[in-house]
């Protein structure tokens, strides 16, 4: 079962809801503020953990893909009646623009997302495992020892750790062999942070599908996710850019 969690503003609103998208080896309890922020802002935000994360029923994830992880946010935006903005993070930027390229989403915001390919790479070996987060770095559940997280007070540092999972590396290979996206049936915006080392913003240089971009002044990667400051800058700029492609 995938788990969702849903935080509805106290007064609803016409606009679309959105399905937010977690990273790689960690789960939706990252959009922790996101879904604050989108509340008090009259949007109802559906939180995704995909399967073998977070809250949803733990499953042998050795040999999941990313179509598998797409599945499952498609799964989530059934109940909705309506197409969602979908939004994700890091490797969930990715899942969000495979639900987009199906055409399942209004509209579709990245925030640093792992880049898709216009071909794919038959080479790279699709191994069955998993690994944890120790891989990106994070050798510690010390909140002040995070030098991932140079941006985030002790305790958002504290929402990034509890977060923290296993992820399956065939589904990291399989971004390695070439995630394939055309094209997108519906707008995209790129969201980087100036102080991101692992996707800073030239790494979507070469990016072919059209998209709006910003970027969030001394954000790291965890940055764009939990600080505070910078959610609070994202949440206005996603609802603003939302606002005027719907018009």
């Amino acid at each position: 079962m995938i788990a969702v969690t849903a935080v509805l503003p106290d007064t609803p609103s016409d606009s679309p809801p959105v399905v937010l998208v977690h990273g790689a080896a960690n789960s939706a309890i990252v959009w922790t503020y996101w879904q604050q922020k989108l509340a008090a802002r009259g949007l109802a935000s559906h939180a995704v953990d995909l399967r073998g994360h977070g809250k949803s029923e733990p499953v042998d994830l050795s040999s999941t893909t990313m179509s598998d992880y797409a599945d499952d946010v498609r799964g989530a935006i059934a109940p909705l009646g309506s197409k969602p903005l979908v939004m994700g993070w890091s490797m969930g930027g990715l899942v969000a623009m495979m639900v987009a390229g199906a055409g399942d989403a209004l509209a579709c915001v990245t925030l640093a997302p792992s880049t898709p390919t216009r071909t794919r790479d038959r080479n790279v070996p699709l191994r069955p495992g998993t690994f944890g987060a120790d891989f990106y770095g994070i050798t510690s559940n010390d909140p002040d020892d995070q030098p991932a997280m140079p941006d985030l007070d002790r305790e958002e540092r504290v929402v990034a750790l509890s977060s923290l999972g296993p992820e399956s590396q065939y589904a990291r290979d399989d971004r390695k062999s070439g995630i394939v996206i055309e094209s997108l049936a519906s707008p995209l915006l790129v969201i980087t942070g100036s102080g991101d080392r692992l996707w800073p913003r030239d790494k979507y240089d070469d990016l072919w599908l059209p998209a709006d971009r910003i970027e969030i002044e001394g954000a790291s990667h965890w940055g764009l996710v939990l600080s505070r400051r910078a959610v609070a800058e994202e949440v206005s700029a996603v609802t603003e850019w939302a606002s005027r492609e719907a018009r």
